[in-house]
C-alpha cells in the first residue's frame, strides 16, 4: 500500500493543482455493475433457499456475507490524476504516487493486466491500463507527468512500457475514430496485434 502524500502548490507544468483533478469517468457505472452482480447473487441464493424451504438465519447471514464479498472483489478502485499525482482508492486500500517523480513503470501481462508505478518517495500504485485508455483527459495528464519524470532522470525503468502503453492508446483511439466515423479500418501493419 502506498503512502498518502499531500501535494499543494503548483503541479508539474507550473499550473495550480485542481483540488479534484481528473477522475475515471466510468468508475460509477462499474461500481453500480458490481453492486448489481452482488444483489443478483444474493437474490438468487435467497430465492433458492426459500423455494427449498431451507432458509434460516445462518444461511441468510452466509448469503449476505458472500454477496458482500463478491461486491468487495468486483468493486473497482477509484483512480484520479492531478498535476504530479496519481491516486487510487479501493475498498480496503489507498495509494498515491508522484507521477512527475516516477522511478519505475512495469506492465504485467496475463488475465488481469496491471500497471505498477513506483516513485522516488517509495509510493507504489497498481492500476488497470484500461482506466487510462478510456479516459483521454486522465491519460493526457499522466503522460505529461511521466515525460517530466523522464526529463528529470528519475525514471530508471519503464520508458519502454510507457511507449508501448502510448502506442496501445493511439491504436485504441484510431479504432474509435474509425468506428464512430463509419470508415473502414485500415489494415494492420505486420508487427501489430489486433
Amino acid at each position: 500500500m502506498g503512502r498518502r502524500i499531500t501535494h499543494t502548490g503548483t503541479g508539474a507544468g507550473g499550473t495550480e493543482a485542481a483540488p479534484d483533478g481528473v477522475h475515471d469517468i466510468h468508475w460509477s457505472g462499474e461500481r453500480i455493475s458490481a453492486l448489481a452482480v452482488a444483489v443478483l447473487l444474493f437474490t438468487a441464493l435467497f430465492a433458492v433457499d426459500v423455494g427449498l424451504g431451507s432458509l434460516d438465519v445462518t444461511r441468510g447471514a452466509v448469503w449476505t456475507g458472500l454477496s458482500g464479498l463478491v461486491f468487495v472483489i468486483l468493486r473497482p478502485s477509484r483512480v484520479s490524476v492531478r498535476p504530479g499525482l496519481l491516486s487510487t482508492r479501493g475498498t480496503l486500500t489507498t495509494g498515491t504516487v508522484r507521477t512527475d517523480c516516477l522511478v519505475s513503470v512495469w506492465c504485467s501481462d496475463g488475465v488481469s493486466q496491471r500497471i505498477i508505478l513506483r516513485d522516488t518517495t517509495g509510493g507504489r500504485v497498481e492500476i488497470d491500463p484500461n482506466v487510462l485508455i478510456r479516459n483521454p483527459a486522465m491519460w493526457h495528464r499522466f503522460d505529461d507527468d511521466t515525460r517530466t519524470s523522464i526529463r528529470r532522470g528519475t525514471l530508471r525503468c519503464g520508458a519502454t512500457a510507457l511507449r508501448q502503453l502510448a502506442e496501445r492508446i493511439d491504436r485504441e483511439t484510431a479504432r474509435t475514430v474509425f468506428r464512430v466515423s463509419g470508415m473502414p479500418r485500415p489494415p494492420l501493419s505486420p508487427g501489430s496485434r489486433s
